[in-house]
């Protein structure tokens, strides 16, 4: 999955796999679940000319992610209010289907998801910018929405053999 597997390789895995005192592959999986997940969400908010324009706002504040990150760098104060943006009340549901899931017994998704969604954010910001026209602002959600389904590999969320999109789809409504 391209734009998840970008995600992996902005992140220095070894520093993420210590910090949630997991091995390497289980910390790339569960990047690949909670970096799904984010955009995931993200992809249902742009679904709405509203949820598209919050998004295109947000991201201009996330400009100018480099091709590597410093998980110690990253602000997870910012990554908390993103993931409630996302989220909404649905948030704490999300971290207790992605924490519950076999594939990534051990990780702690609450400690997770604050780190990745500002470097989710960041990505998209980067992949968007070559084409970052107010147009995209006023569709209903092409513009913003076709950048997060490019991410998320044209909207088949399978990443290391957890189904997001059948997991995360009941919380987010269904395939509406």
């Amino acid at each position: 999955m391209a734009g998840l597997d970008d995600i992996l390789t902005m992140i220095p895995i070894d520093q993420l796999a210590s910090k949630l005192g997991v091995d390497p592959d289980t910390a790339a999986q569960a990047v690949e679940q909670g970096g799904g997940a984010i955009l995931a969400g993200l992809q249902k908010n742009a679904q709405s000319p509203d949820g598209a324009a919050a998004i295109q706002k947000a991201l201009g504040k996330h400009q100018g992610l480099g091709d590597a990150v410093d998980v110690d760098s990253v602000d997870t104060q910012d990554g908390e209010k993103i993931l409630q943006h996302v989220f909404g009340e649905r948030e704490q549901a999300v971290k207790k289907t992605l924490t519950e899931a076999p594939q990534t017994a051990g990780i702690d998704f609450g400690k997770l998801l604050p780190m990745l969604a500002p470097i989710v954010m960041g990505l998209l910001a980067k992949k968007q910018q070559p084409a970052a026209e107010p147009q995209a602002q006023g569709s209903s959600g092409g513009g913003i929405g076709d950048v997060i389904g490019g991410l998320l590999g044209g909207g088949g969320l399978q990443g290391g053999g957890l189904d997001i999109g059948g997991l995360l789809g009941g919380l987010f409504g269904g395939d509406k």
